[in-house]
């Protein structure tokens, strides 16, 4: 296989920083287990080891410092179908620990390659979680105050099933990652190497004291027998194909015909007990049903119980790959409290947006085609408006039809919550055409 390299972007490391070492070893294990590109996606942070998504031509993601593992357990989840390596240092990991922790713990097929050089090189050569505290460094006699981190021990403390700690100058470095690689849960690698830029200039090291010092250390190299167990995402999806009821995305049939040609955002306004995310979660649902791709996202105050709430949901014959709303082609508003949270959504609004609105509202002035809906003339509660706002979409096809919603509700919602929701339904059946949209 060719190299994954991204040449238009050399690496820029401080001459004899390990961490080039590093990125070359990666890429003759991608070669080896014959990868291509968009087969891979690469995770990193802040710091020189956060330099290794540009340098790859792979997906790719950078965040905050110590997130990483965050981020790439969202991605692993939403495309098992991926080689997923995170890249990070030994700062990272002092900054991202408690998060390292949840990844041992929950065992997504994923790899953590740990750039380990003992400091914060980028930064100035601070101590860090895994520096001497004998070193000498830049954040004055700090590290003489605290024990350095035994990262692999940390792992397998927490429940890493596969910890490997080794020097990045090993001849067979690219073989480790392989193994790594192509273990089937979280793998771990502790890689060992100098900090020409800061660490060494006061803490002169060779290549074989690096050795020495693993040597004194518990040894690891692959597989934690006692931590083996299943892989985390393979697990998730058999059990929620177990469940009854609820929303589970993962097996939603295709049986509609979708009539959109491109992508169509919608909002949802709300207060708390609007029900405005689970009626967000229909629309979603819906919308999988006929072929399309949905996103959903949700906002709403911590105290749960009171407050707006908001629902985003995008539907697109193509993969959504942002899903920010930029112009909303329907805006649902049920509450006063929702609307004057998000009164930017309206500006959002044009000429051929449609909003669907509860009789009463104030909304800012727009050029949107509104229709004002009486919900208590029709004996429609509180907590089924959002409900029946989708009725009158659905009604007009947009963007999802009454067959597509009326299946929706059979899939999802069971006993007294279906027959009221269906009973939602018929009432908004009693419009006309005129009077549903205008």
């Amino acid at each position: 296989m060719d190299s994954l390299l991204n040449h238009t972007r050399p690496p820029v490391f401080c001459p004899g920083c390990s961490h080039e070492r590093s990125l070359h070893a990666l890429d003759t294990a991608f070669q080896k287990m014959g990868l291509r590109g968009n087969e891979v996606a690469i995770v990193s942070d802040i710091g020189c080891s956060g330099l290794f998504d540009v340098y790859f031509n792979t997906h790719a993601m950078h965040g905050l410092h110590g997130r990483a593992l965050t981020y790439v357990a969202g991605i692993k989840m939403a495309c098992p179908e991926l080689t997923v390596v995170v890249t990070m240092g030994d700062g990272c990991i002092g900054i991202g620990s408690a998060h390292l922790l949840a990844a041992c713990r929950r065992n997504l097929n994923l790899t953590l390659l740990i750039l380990n050089n003992f400091n914060f090189g980028m930064t100035g050569g601070q101590f860090s979680c895994t520096t001497p505290s004998e070193a000498s460094v830049a954040s004055g006699f700090l590290n003489v105050l605290e024990s350095p981190m035994d990262i692999c021990s940390v792992a397998a403390a927490a429940g890493a099933p596969y910890v490997a700690r080794a020097s990045i100058y090993r001849k067979d470095i690219a073989e480790i990652l392989v193994r790594a690689i192509s273990f089937e849960g979280f793998s771990l690698v502790d890689l060992w190497g100098l900090c020409t830029g800061r660490y060494t200039k006061r803490n002169p090291m060779s290549l074989r004291e690096i050795e020495t010092s693993i040597n004194k250390l518990p040894p690891f190299d692959g597989p934690v027998a006692a931590n083996a167990r299943r892989e985390y995402g393979d697990h998730y999806r058999e059990k929620m194909s177990l469940q009854s009821g609820g929303l589970d995305m993962t097996g939603i049939e295709v049986n509609f015909a979708s009539l959109l040609k491109a992508r169509r955002e919608v909002v949802l306004i709300g207060s708390a007990g609007d029900r405005i995310q689970s009626a967000g979660a229909l629309l979603a649902f819906a919308a999988i049903s006929a072929g399309m791709h949905a996103t959903q996202k949700n906002d709403y105050d911590i105290t749960v119980l009171r407050g707006q709430s908001v629902s985003e949901v995008i539907i697109s014959p193509e993969p959504v790959v942002f899903t920010g709303v930029e112009k909303p082609d329907v805006i649902v508003a049920i509450s006063q409290e929702g609307v004057a949270r998000h009164k930017d959504i309206f500006l959002k609004a044009g000429g051929n947006t449609r909003i669907i609105m509860a009789k009463g509202l104030e909304i800012p002035a727009t050029s949107a085609r509104i229709s004002e809906i009486d919900f208590s003339a029709f004996s429609i509660a509180k907590t089924e408006r959002a409900i029946a706002a989708l009725a009158f979409l659905a009604r007009a096809g947009d963007p999802i039809t009454a067959e597509m919603l009326d299946s929706s509700l059979r899939q999802t919602l069971t006993g007294k919550e279906l027959q009221a929701a269906l009973a939602v339904m018929e009432r908004t059946d009693t419009l006309s055409a005129e009077e549903r949209i205008k």
